[in-house]
């Protein structure tokens, strides 16, 4: 099944690779992802804050569909009940190998971005502790 998809609906393709890249494959929704696992945000306005500069309505979509496959929850904010706090699911955490390798090889393949390679420097030190 598409995780984009009702589980009633037919999956567009059998492929693992299509049907992940279904709902990460934009150029959004890993940034928040990378955001709640590295840069500790768990608020919708920590996400604008982010460098990259994502519009709220495309924020709103992303969160809406990692909530919707389980990769987020939401909880009420503990100092602000009308705000939202988003944090990792299993599912979610079980991402991280994954953007642990993208970093890796952004570090070596793209050694002229400055962030990137203080990031990967971060991950190698924090490696004993995952």
């Amino acid at each position: 099944m598409s995780v984009t998809q009702s589980s009633k609906a037919k999956p567009r393709s059998e492929c693992v690779f299509s049907n992940v890249l279904d709902l990460f494959g934009d150029k959004w929704t890993l940034l928040v992802i990378r955001d709640v696992f590295f840069f500790n945000k768990h608020e919708f306005k920590e996400f604008l804050a982010s460098p990259e500069c994502i519009a709220t309505n495309i924020l709103s979509d992303r969160l809406k569909r990692l909530l919707t496959n389980g990769v987020l929850a939401e909880q009420v904010h503990p100092e602000n009940k009308s705000r939202k706090f988003y944090y990792l699911t299993e599912k979610g955490k079980a991402l991280l190998p994954m953007l642990i390798a993208m970093a890796k090889w952004g570090a070596i393949y793209l050694p002229d971005l400055n962030e990137m390679q203080k990031l990967y420097a971060r991950l190698r030190e924090d490696e004993g502790k995952l």
